[in-house]
Formats: C-alpha cells, structure tokens, sequence
C-alpha cells in the first residue's frame, strides 16, 4: 500500500468520526484528496468523495436508529426530494465543468451563511437541548421536503457542511434536539450522495482504487462516532457541532482569501 493511500485512509477514518457527529466530514476528506491528486477534475473529486462518504453515513445510521426513532412519513418526504435535487444539483456542476466555468462563486456567499449558523447557535444556549419537534406537526412533512431538497442540491452542486447545514436546518426549522437531528441527517445525507453519484458513476467519475480502501475506514470511524454522539450526548454534539462550522468557516475564508489576492 502506497503512502499517498494510506494517509487518505487515515484522512477517511477522521471524516467518518467527525461526520456522523457533526457533519463537516467533506472538510477532511475532499482537501486531502485535491491534495493528494492536485490535477484531478473537480467532479472526479467530488464523486470519489461522496462514493467513500456514503458508506460512512450509511453505516452511521443503524447506530443512531437504537436510540431515535424515524418517522418514516418524514423521511418518504425528505428522502426522494433529497436525491433528485442532489442529483440535479450535480448534472449542473457537470455542465459547469464542461464549459470551463466554476463553482467557487458560491464560496462568499456560503462563508457568510455559516456565519450566522455559529452566530445563532453560539448565542441561543438552549438551541437544540430539547426535542420541540410537536410544535412543527401541521408541517411537519412540508418542512421535510423543503430541507431535503434544499440541502440536497447544495450538496450535489457544492458540499462543504452540508451535515452542518443539514443539522441546523432540523433543529431550527424543525424543532429536533442535536441527537436527533444529527440521526436524520445521516439518513438525508445518504440520499444526497447517492443522488450525486447517480450522476457522477456513470461519467466515470469515481477512481473506485482510492474510494473503495477510504470506504472501509470511513465506515469505522462513523460508527466510532456515532457511538460516541450517543454516549455522550447533547451537549457534546452541540460543542463539536459549533467547532465544524467554525472550521468550515476559516477553511472557505482561506480560499476565499486566496482568490482574492490572486494566489
């Protein structure tokens, strides 16, 4: 095993822990493999990222189903709209790439959404803590197909926090404590990577050798922390919740940043 495998095993397995806490996994994952292949096109990029990822999150999800219950109505309203509008999402980055043209337009304008996620988070304490998700229940599977849609094509067309964003948007607009939260979006998150790999297999756009081997420890360290979440709780979703969103926020200024002064 080559050393540049081996250390995005490593850079897998830590976006599988951090992933199915708090979402923010892409933050690892995708940078380490533009870095390790610098020439490789982004939608190659992005579906050897997702084809690891989705083995994580899938993976994650039995975990959490011993400690919350899915509404399985909610889930038939977010689930499909999730994966067409990923898919829909990365057909556009396709074209995009095709014509030469980019997606890093999208960075300012995500860098300060994220703002006001920590923001909001950061200052409402009891954001999260408990579950109000009754108080929701006239639209409750409106609200599903909304967000799954919504995260849905972000994630098909951009990706960097969609679990973050995926997380805030169920206990904002859905009234779900951080755990409970944190296990939907592992089942939506699912449909949003198989609904931008429905796009990229068939362009080829997968190098199953490296994506294959990532897989297998993205799968460990998802149930590692999945496992963890559950053990510690609430309030330790929520810290490290707050501290991906962060990350992703100084990671997208860097870049940002960058193109700016022409770097």
């Amino acid at each position: 095993m080559n050393t540049t495998l081996t250390l995005l095993m490593f850079a897998a397995f830590a976006a599988g822990f951090i992933d199915a806490i708090a979402g923010g996994g892409g933050l690892i994952q995708l940078p380490a493999l533009m870095l390790a292949f610098p020439t490789i096109p982004l939608p190659t990029a992005f579906g050897t990222n997702k084809c690891s990822s989705i083995f994580g999150t899938l993976a994650a999800i039995p975990q959490y189903a011993r400690r919350v219950r899915f509404d399985g109505r909610f889930l038939m309203a977010a689930l499909p709209a999730a994966f067409a509008l990923s898919y829909g999402g990365a057909l556009l980055l396709g074209n995009l790439h095709m014509q030469g043209k980019s997606s890093k337009f999208m960075k300012p304008m995500i860098l300060l959404m994220l703002a006001a996620v920590a923001i909001y988070t950061y200052t409402k304490k009891t954001f999260g803590e408990a579950n109000i998700a009754d108080a929701h229940k006239q639209t409750r599977y409106t609200r599903a197909g909304i967000i799954g849609g919504g995260i849905g094509f972000y994630d098909g067309f951009f990706g960097p926090g969609t679990g973050s964003f995926l997380i805030y948007g169920l206990i904002r607009y859905m009234g779900f404590d951080f755990l409970t939260a944190t296990a939907y979006a592992k089942a939506i998150n699912a449909a949003t990577n198989l609904g931008a790999l429905a796009y990229f297999i068939p362009h080829s756009n997968v190098m199953y050798s490296i994506a294959l081997p990532m897989a297998a420890c993205n799968i460990a360290g998802a149930i590692l922390g999945a496992r963890t979440a559950i053990l510690r709780g609430n309030k330790f979703v929520r810290i490290l919740f707050l501290t991906m969103v962060v990350a992703i926020i100084a990671r997208l200024g860097y870049d940002v940043w960058r193109e700016m002064i022409g770097a």
